[in-house]
């Protein structure tokens, strides 16, 4: 079990750093926030889901950690994005 919990630990940590590494790209700073956002969220359930393993006495907190992690890193990127055009609806450069 404990190999499957360091598995699943290693694999988030991917996730987080192939999202870090995406915003070194030349795409557009929406195409950066989208495959961060998808990266982190990804990587934290699996993390979080690791430690459902090691602790299974905490299911139900952790549960709720992941349906936690998935809205609010989804709403956050909604947000941001909308914040990132002017007040024409166009997008802003960068």
């Amino acid at each position: 079990m404990d190999f499957l919990t360091y598995f699943f630990i290693v694999i988030g940590l991917v996730f987080w750093l192939w999202g870090t590494i995406q915003i070194l790209d030349k795409r557009s700073v929406l195409y950066k926030l989208h495959s961060l956002s998808v990266a982190d969220t990804l990587g934290s359930i699996l993390i979080v889901f690791a430690l459902a393993l090691k602790i299974p006495s905490e299911l139900p907190l952790l549960i709720l950690a992941i349906i936690s992690l998935t809205l609010w890193n989804t709403m956050l990127g909604y947000v941001l994005a909308y914040c990132s055009r002017n007040q024409e609806g166009k997008k802003l450069n960068g």
